[in-house]
């Protein structure tokens, strides 16, 4: 991939990249601060949000207990 491509792609990439780690910021401060989950322990809830979107996106749906 040339320079001029990638300086292309910058305004889509740099929005991306912001919302994936403020996802897996919310995600760990959650999964840090709750001892309880729907399913799962805390050491497969902190590896499964280090998996891109998808990651923290699974804990919010399927990990995190109802407080």
């Amino acid at each position: 991939m040339n320079m001029e491509k990638l300086v292309e792609l910058l305004p889509v990439l740099i929005p991306l990249a912001v919302i994936q780690f403020g996802l897996l910021a919310a995600a760990l401060v959650h999964i840090l601060k709750h001892p309880h989950y729907k399913t799962g322990n805390r050491t497969l809830w902190v590896l499964v949000s280090l998996i891109s979107f998808i990651g923290p996106i699974l804990y919010f749906v399927m990990g995190r207990a109802d407080d």
